[in-house]
């Protein structure tokens, strides 16, 4: 390989361009068809969901040059993103008139740039579970927000380094600094000041790029979730130039880091399952579930829907 070029302005391709030595004339790879000996060839091939462009040409050292050009995936604008959200304002209450399951449900239910906020009471988890679930499969949905009631208890929410702004107003805010709305002062590097299974949802909204480590800070959260919990992050994606726009950011996150935290870590490690994750282009999104020791792992069928 003798040059990278990558580019990314505006959400422009990433072009690589490297020479690549083969011997035989009439040789191919998984991107390049043949090319004989002296001879030079142009075109675009999809490969694994990316378009690559390229150039070939063999000379008498057999040795090719091609360019790829790498389509990565373009922010959604807010215009967009606002018809989209009126788009599952309108499925979602077809969804409900048509569903037997949800009738007499009291979920309220507001979209705002794809994320699905949920305000209300269920009379049972099981209730909350199916109105998540439903609400996950409708085509747009980055992640789905949760402050509701079961059984007439409130939920205990905390957003971890909230700062001055919460999710709700009447969360509980934990940061490493003081600031209005922060009812606790935390290191979220180290232990949560919170007892085991007293949480029901976790807000790290723009928090993880923060740390060097997240995965402590994972795991205090699934030691304090109680069973059926739920870990809500919103980070910005790594291809855009938020991730690297604040210096302070120290980490980058794509849909895959997700699957390495719910499938990839070593026995004995606290597991987690997605209950949904996706990508708007700009923001990385995650909704996480605590597993218990003995639970099986998410069976492929359903991390299909959000992994590679």
């Amino acid at each position: 390989m003798t040059a990278e070029i990558f580019q990314d302005l505006g959400r422009a391709p990433v072009i690589k361009e490297f020479v690549s030595s083969r011997a035989s004339s009439g040789d191919t790879n998984s991107l390049i068809n043949g090319v004989g000996r002296g001879g030079r060839r142009d075109g675009v091939e999809e490969d694994g969901g990316r378009v690559g462009a390229y150039w070939g040409e063999m000379g008498v050292t057999g040795r090719r040059r091609w360019r790829m050009v790498a389509m990565g995936q373009t922010a959604l604008s807010g215009e967009r993103l606002r018809q989209t959200d009126e788009f599952l304002a309108e499925a979602w209450a077809d969804l409900v008139r048509h569903d037997e399951r949800l009738r007499g449900t009291t979920v309220e239910v507001r979209f705002d740039r794809g994320v699905a906020h949920l305000t209300g009471a269920v009379a049972d988890p099981a209730q909350l579970r199916l109105v998540r679930e439903l609400i996950g499969r409708l085509s747009g949905v980055l992640g789905v927000w949760c402050r509701v009631a079961v059984g007439g208890r409130a939920p205990v929410v905390v957003d971890l380094g909230c700062g001055a702004t919460k999710q709700w107003p009447g969360n509980l805010g934990l940061d490493i600094y003081p600031a209005p709305g922060v009812n606790a002062v935390a290191n979220l590097a180290g232990s949560l000041p919170l007892r085991d299974a007293s949480v029901d949802v976790f807000f790290a909204v723009h928090i993880v790029e923060h740390l060097i480590d997240f995965l402590p800070l994972f795991d205090e959260c699934h030691r304090v979730l109680r069973p059926g919990g739920v870990l809500h992050v919103m980070s910005p994606w790594w291809r855009h130039v938020n991730a690297v726009a604040d210096p302070t950011h120290v980490r980058l996150l794509d849909v895959q880091t997700f699957k390495g935290i719910c499938g990839q870590r070593p026995p004995g490690t606290p597991r987690w399952y997605p209950l949904h994750v996706g990508c708007d282009g700009a923001s990385v999104f995650a909704d996480l579930t605590p597993l218990p020791p003995d639970a099986p792992p998410p069976p492929a069928s359903h991390l299909a829907r959000f992994f590679d």
